[in-house]
């Protein structure tokens, strides 16, 4: 089976790729393909009546994270949220991605549920539904960080490495596209129990989260990330935990 390479960026996206992207027929293989989706299309292939409603309520001018977001509250305005199976398992991971913003905007739900709620998105095979997943959820991480922390400790210590990432992805202090959460940025010290269980995680996926977490952290507090990273060391002498390590320090000067 040959795997289709990507275009480097969304306008060299070739018309017969592009035209089954926007009719939801297959996934993306990279962000350039993620960006030329048109959201219009590709809702007029799933819910015909609100194909014109997409391209009068959200610019294509916007960032793709808010017209993410934007998608998954028309989707939740118009179909609710009592079950959206098939969207969960759409063939386009732009649907999927849909789907974890509509969950996490379904109103008067405990963040327990949320969470609960998206975990099948955030272990889905394809690397955009993941990233979407933990973006649509952060809000409300932010908000509840201290509640946060304690629910996503057991995921930490599961055995899919998409569910251990996303426990640390979605609580970085600073992030990537979203929101900073101030109590971390602070005392980054409360989210060490959802780092202390990846110190040495065979993943390289969950190590280089956990590594970008503690490198937002030392934009704040170096010296505590330099006291976790001896300590780690010290405790853990393998080459997973010094990748980690290593990674975790790179903003910094040598001392």
């Amino acid at each position: 089976m040959v795997t289709r390479k990507g275009s480097l960026k969304p306008i060299g996206v070739p018309i017969d790729v592009l035209d089954r992207l926007n009719s939801g027929t297959i996934e993306t293989v990279n962000l350039a393909e993620c960006l030329a989706v048109d959201f219009a299309m590709l809702m007029g292939h799933m819910v015909p009546e609100l194909a014109s409603v997409t391209k009068n309520r959200i610019p294509s001018s916007d960032g793709i994270t808010k017209r993410m977001a934007a998608m998954g509250k028309l989707l939740l305005e118009h179909l609710g949220a009592v079950d959206v199976r098939d969207l969960a398992e759409h063939p386009s991971d732009t649907v999927r991605g849909w789907t974890a913003y509509l969950l996490a905007a379904i109103p008067d739900l405990a963040l327990a549920e949320k969470l609960n709620l998206i975990r099948s998105l955030a272990d889905d095979h394809h690397f955009g539904v993941r990233e979407w997943s933990w973006l649509a959820v952060r809000p409300y991480v932010v908000a509840q960080i201290d509640e946060a922390i304690s629910l996503l400790i057991p995921w930490v210590s599961d055995d899919s490495p998409n569910i251990r990432r996303f426990a640390i992805e979605v609580t970085r202090p600073r992030g990537v596209w979203c929101a900073h959460i101030p109590k971390l940025k602070e005392n980054p010290a409360i989210g060490l129990g959802l780092l202390e269980p990846v110190r040495a995680d065979v993943s390289r996926y969950v190590r280089d989260s956990a590594s970008n977490w503690l490198n937002d952290a030392a934009k704040s507090h170096p010296e505590w990330v330099k006291m976790v990273c001896d300590q780690w060391q010290l405790e853990s002498d393998v080459p997973e935990t010094k990748k980690i390590c290593t990674r975790a320090l790179r903003s910094l000067k040598s001392s």
